[in-house]
């Protein structure tokens, strides 16, 4: 049911309205007779609190205010994939089109999924069927290389009367399900979703099955999990934009869902220009083709970015109902924490630590909650998957301020992005004696069964050195590299190898920038192998300086651009040529 106040107050995008008695909290509202869209966050009485998605500049006491009587939802169905939609889910390259200009015009009023496209539904139930909420009734190829599942919406259970195949609108009726009580229920191609409400499901499952990315650095040593979710901190400059279209492009998920939150213009211009250019490794498509973006920029109204991750996450959650694997970028969180700030304080609340809200923490967890590896809705027991990478942005860098500290308590995975490494060009700059994954024990099992039972060892053992090094440097930084024992330089080598041979990979470099599995474990191998045996061959006499100097070393740093066709017999090649090598020193050192 509608409702019409008028404007009382207007403070930047923050309307205070009066004579709102009817509305409800959280609902949709038409602002001034230009119908600026917003949401009403707090309610006294029959004045309202409105926060408004567009520019209010021009508004003015006495105009109306308008309640649409629902709250704000988005759009679901065919047409969502390869849609640019802004904070609120307004389509827009629509836009463009509706209004011929590139600026967001106000109070433009464009449907989120297009009413004139046909889709072709092709039924997989029959009429007669008894149907449950989620249950899939048929399909539509919304793009090469997705299938979107038609489901019954959720709060519908009774038999399927009536259900036919062809070609359809999002609006046309496809089939009718009748209730127990005879009442008899539409079902369209598309169904709304409350955006600040998860959709519910069956049953949360363990995350233990690896959200396998291709980042050496993230797979071996701080891995994520299907259905997990992990923060990446770090300052101007790190890397962490790279590290997410990495993970968008390599991570092994079926939908692909970005939201540029509070991001600056040419940073946001960058994704949408470089991810229709990108190829899909699994399809050899456009990774558009599996991928839905939010813009929502800096300059645009901060209430919409508010919004955003709530809009980008319930479409995650709706294909992740269908039983696909979800991966969800929000770059960055920092900024949609802003907008709370502004909000806040334009609402007269409390301020907490550095003026955000004191309920900053609350909002994040309620918004990193909604991911899960879970049993669907419907009688078949589907499995999905809604995996979470926020981005945060630190002011100068510091980790300790509210916004990071409050993610860190929420999430499981922390890839701290470090600006020396960057600054020393070592890409992705994932500082590994500060991060950590608290999915590792469960996900090292799964390795251990499903790639190569040495995973957990390898793992430990490069870790272990990688711990040593820092230690010794504290040592060679006081008394120099003379003071270090043969054993101890060697076990420097081989942790420069971890670090350059291994931990190093190039977004750029056509096959540098995906590793997989097997490669991993290979790599693993070959840099220990090294280590293991020049151990023994230092005990057998041999200088530390001629061990450090084999060709062979340089084999093995450019094992990571081999083919994936030819790693298993180049990595035998190269551990032959190893042993050799270290035969001929030992040879060499005996003769005299």
């Amino acid at each position: 049911m509608s409702s019409i106040g008028q404007i009382k107050k207007v403070a930047g995008p923050l309307v205070i309205a009066t004579g709102m008695g009817d509305a409800n909290m959280s609902d949709v509202v038409r602002v001034s007779d230009e119908r600026l869209i917003g949401e009403i966050i707090e309610m006294h009485g029959d004045e309202a609190s409105v926060q408004v998605y567009e520019e209010t500049s021009g508004l003015k006491p006495g105009q109306p205010v308008e309640s649409i009587g629902s709250p704000m939802s988005v759009e679901l169905g065919p047409g969502l994939i390869k849609s640019i939609y802004d904070g609120i889910q307004r389509p827009l390259a629509k836009i463009l089109e509706a209004t011929g200009t590139n600026l967001l015009p106000r109070g433009v009023e464009v449907d989120s999924l297009d009413r004139d496209a046909v889709w072709t539904f092709e039924p997989t139930v029959e009429a007669g069927t008894k149907v449950v909420e989620g249950d899939i009734i048929g399909t539509v190829q919304e793009t090469e290389v997705v299938v979107q599942k038609i489901m019954v919406p959720v709060g519908i259970n009774g038999e399927l009367t009536s259900i036919k195949g062809g070609d359809y609108t999002v609006t046309d009726v496809i089939a009718q399900v009748t209730d127990d009580n005879g009442t008899v229920h539409d079902l369209t191609l598309m169904q709304k979703w409350p955006v600040r409400r998860g959709r519910p499901y069956k049953e949360k499952l363990n995350p233990d099955v690896p959200l396998k990315s291709g980042q050496r650095v993230i797979d071996a040593l701080f891995p994520i999990a299907k259905g997990g979710v992990a923060a990446i901190p770090g300052p101007f400059g790190s890397g962490k934009t790279v590290v997410q279209h990495q993970l968008a492009k390599w991570a092994d998920a079926d939908i692909v869902v970005y939201i540029g939150c509070g991001e600056r213009g040419n940073e946001m211009t960058d994704v949408l220009n470089e991810f229709p250019e990108l190829l899909d490794p699994k399809s050899g498509k456009s990774l558009m083709e599996r991928t839905i973006l939010i813009a929502n920029t800096s300059d645009m109204p901060v209430a919409a970015r508010e919004a955003s991750i709530y809009t980008g996450i319930t479409i995650a959650e709706y294909f992740r109902d269908m039983g696909y694997s979800v991966a969800l970028m929000a770059d960055s969180t920092s900024r949609w924490a802003e907008a709370l700030r502004e909000m806040s304080g334009r609402l007269e609340e409390m301020p907490g630590e550095e003026g955000y809200p004191a309920y900053l923490g609350s909002r994040l967890a309620s918004f990193y909650e909604r991911a899960g590896r879970v049993i669907s809705l419907g009688s078949e027991g589907r499995e999905g998957a809604l995996s979470v990478i926020g981005a945060v942005s630190p002011a100068g860098g510091d980790i300790s301020e509210p916004v990071t500290q409050a993610t860190l308590r929420i999430v499981k995975v922390f890839w701290s992005l470090d600006s020396s490494l960057a600054y020393a060009r070592h890409f992705p700059a994932i500082n590994w004696l500060t991060s950590y994954s608290l999915y590792q024990d469960d996900i090292v099992k799964w390795f251990n069964q499903n790639v190569d039972e040495d995973w957990g060892m390898l793992r430990g053992r490069m870790m272990s050195l990688l711990q040593d090094e820092a230690e010794l440097d504290e040592i060679v930084k006081l008394v120099g590299m003379d003071a270090l024992s043969a054993g101890d330089r060697l076990k420097l080598e081989a942790a420069r190898s971890i670090r350059e041979d291994y931990l190093h990979q190039d977004a750029f470099h056509e096959i540098d920038t995906y590793s997989s599995s097997e490669k991993e474990v290979l790599l693993m191998r070959l840099i220990l192998s090294f280590y293991d045996k020049a151990l023994d061959t230092l005990n057998e006499g041999v200088s530390i300086e001629k061990i450090v100097n084999m060709p062979v070393r340089e084999e093995i740093g450019r094992f990571k651009y081999i083919h994936e066709n030819d790693i298993e017999a180049e990595a035998k090649r190269i551990d032959d040529e190893l042993k050799s090598e270290l035969s001929k020193l030992i040879e060499e050192k005996e003769e005299f």
